[in-house]
């Protein structure tokens, strides 16, 4: 009997020793702690641990580059931790270079490291996005639990990717279009249409603002309306074109028009009246979101501008509480902290809003300033759980 045990528990042993380690960024589960070194692994193809995330909220960097003479750390990572634009790594005998900081409040940042001169990513972090040149890093400081924008084991909506042909630009065009847990093609959703900033791709919205997994867990909480959320591309002009800001608005309000709103509205049963319509977008997306907006009140019943204004010199529809406040259900005006200051463009709209009479929600919040730690606060807090709210 007794060798029966001794074997069993040998058995029990030898299984669970040949279970997978999963250890820095092991990309095994969609992870709310990736960085946090619990197997001592490096991730693939790496030849080292960077960043390595302590319980403590402390992250360490690592480099091994022999033959570089300084390496800096900068990125929006720094934050408040100084008033330097970059720190300096410490670099030992063997050529391997080391910067711990923080502590760090918990959330998602983005870094470059500096070598000699060259702005560049981690090359031993597997978590990069595109869009502005040369791809960033991110980082993870987990606290005790999933944060609102990681994926938690609640229902999960559906991301689906769009190719249509734009008579437009002419061209293959694409955007991502989110639809919410339990959803039911023979319903009648509303839509958000929701864009990115300046350089932005639609998947800046999920692989670095986590816009889903935030729906999926608001949804779970019953803190918002369930809603279709199509991300276009709002890339209409090369960004470095020198008139792209002639060309960008115009372009965007004909892609909306001809394209995207008439795709969205082929291929999903939806809402087809101005209550059942929303456009928001972030920093230039923003921008865009209150000129196609406001030029279509009969298109469009509320309007989310993040970290964004155009002045009102500039607004395509003379603003007065007739023409706004009798279309529009939801028009939101939000911001970080770190980026409000007087003569800021959000802050002067705000001011020539109210004096106008023009209702809207104000609203300043979150840990961050112009960057993706404001955008996901303002959506979850504000922007998400007011949209598409049935009349009082």
């Amino acid at each position: 009997m007794r060798k029966h045990i001794r074997l069993l528990a040998f058995i029990l042993l030898a299984s669970l020793c040949a279970l997978p380690a999963q250890g820095q960024q092991s990309h095994v589960d969609i992870d709310w702690a990736p960085q946090k070194n619990t197997g001592n692994l490096v991730p693939l193809a790496a030849n080292l641990i960077s960043p390595e995330v302590n319980d403590d909220h402390t992250v360490t960097f690592r480099l091994r580059a022999p033959q570089a003479t300084d390496v800096r750390l900068t990125g929006n990572i720094l934050g408040r931790l100084t008033r330097e634009r970059s720190l300096p790594f410490s670099k030992d005998a063997d050529g391997l270079w080391t910067l711990t900081i923080g502590p760090l409040a918990p959330n998602i940042y983005l870094y470059h490291f500096v070598v000699d001169g060259v702005n560049t990513t981690d090359p031993n972090n597997t978590f990069a996005g595109q869009a502005n040149m040369p791809p960033f890093s991110m980082v993870w400081v987990h606290g005790d639990g999933p944060a609102f924008y990681d994926a938690k084991p609640v229902p999960h909506g559906d991301i689906v990717t769009h190719y249509y042909h734009s008579p437009v630009t002419g061209g293959e065009r694409y955007m991502l279009v989110y639809t919410p847990p339990g959803y039911d093609p023979a319903k009648a959703y509303p839509v958000l249409y929701l864009m990115g900033g300046s350089g932005d791709l639609p998947e800046t919205w999920t692989m670095h603002g986590q816009i889903n997994f935030i729906m999926d867990n608001l949804l779970a909480e019953g803190k918002m309306k369930p809603m279709i959320v199509a991300i276009p591309n709002n890339q209409l002009a090369h960004r470095m074109d020198p008139r792209h800001a002639e060309l960008s608005f115009s372009l965007t309000d004909r892609e909306f028009m001809e394209a995207i709103v008439p795709f969205v509205e082929s291929r999903y049963k939806v809402i087809r009246s101005p209550e059942g319509r929303a456009i928001a977008g972030l920093s230039m997306g923003g921008r865009h979101a209150q000129y196609v907006g406001l030029r279509h009140l009969d298109v469009f019943g509320s309007i989310g501008l993040l970290s964004a204004a155009l002045p009102i010199k500039d607004t395509p529809v003379l603003l007065t509480p007739k023409t706004v406040n009798d279309s529009l259900d939801y028009f939101f005006v939000g911001a970080g902290p770190f980026e409000t200051f007087p003569g800021v463009r959000h802050q002067v709209l705000h001011e020539q809003l109210d004096s106008l009479g023009v209702r809207h929600e104000y609203y300043v919040g979150g840990p961050g300033a112009h960057d993706l730690q404001t955008w996901r606060h303002l959506m979850h807090e504000r922007f998400l759980p007011n949209l598409f709210k049935d009349p009082q």
